[in-house]
């Protein structure tokens, strides 16, 4: 794999909407002995997300949704966070394009790529495009909401940029990479 690390084994755990993956591997390690490693690896795919914002207004567009496993980690269910899906084929970009428009039901314009982070590199291999995307009157489309055919049962957030930050200091916002693209749109501001 490189000079440090050697894949001994692989061993399918699961393989449903995702896939759980075993790993045995050798590392080693700097002083020259090598540690033999066991991990978990969960792919279910690339995904991209995206805030949009009315610099006019000061506003950004969230929605709010069901998590399991945040439930399941014993936190409130429904986070509040950009839009964002997985790629299906698509370049992070028209992915990002698309999930604003099925969740806000608003077509972004003016479109920025910020970066691509992993959210959870310790035991998933999803990368998550950012972006940033502008809207206003003109590019509501429809309700939004989500897919049904998708379990989505979304609810268009407008808030204002300063209490979306708030939001992210208190604890109503704790999506990873809601707080990452919050946190650029004030950086961007700062450096205007």
């Amino acid at each position: 794999m490189d000079g440090k690390v050697t894949l001994i084994g692989s061993e399918t755990l699961s393989d449903d909407w995702g896939t759980l993956t075993r790993v045995t591997l050798d590392y080693r390690r700097d002083d020259g002995t090598v540690q033999r490693l066991s991990r978990e690896n969960y792919d279910h795919g690339n995904a991209a997300s995206i805030v949009l914002f009315n610099p006019e207004k000061r506003t950004v567009l969230l929605v709010r949704q069901f998590r399991y496993p945040v439930l399941a980690n014993g936190d409130a269910a429904f986070l509040l966070e950009a839009c964002a899906g997985l790629l299906d084929g698509d370049d992070p970009e028209t992915c990002a394009r698309r999930e604003a428009i099925e969740e806000t039901g608003h077509e972004p314009r003016d479109i920025v790529h910020v970066s691509d982070v992993y959210m959870s590199p310790g035991s998933v291999q999803e990368k998550v495009s950012l972006f940033v995307g502008h809207y206003g009157e003109d590019t509501y489309r429809d309700l939004g909401g989500g897919l049904v055919e998708e379990g989505e049962e979304l609810e268009v957030i407008e808030m204002d940029l300063d209490d979306a930050l708030a939001a992210c200091r208190d604890g109503r916002i704790i999506d990873g990479k809601t707080v990452v693209l919050l946190q650029h749109l004030r950086l961007a501001e700062l450096t205007k």
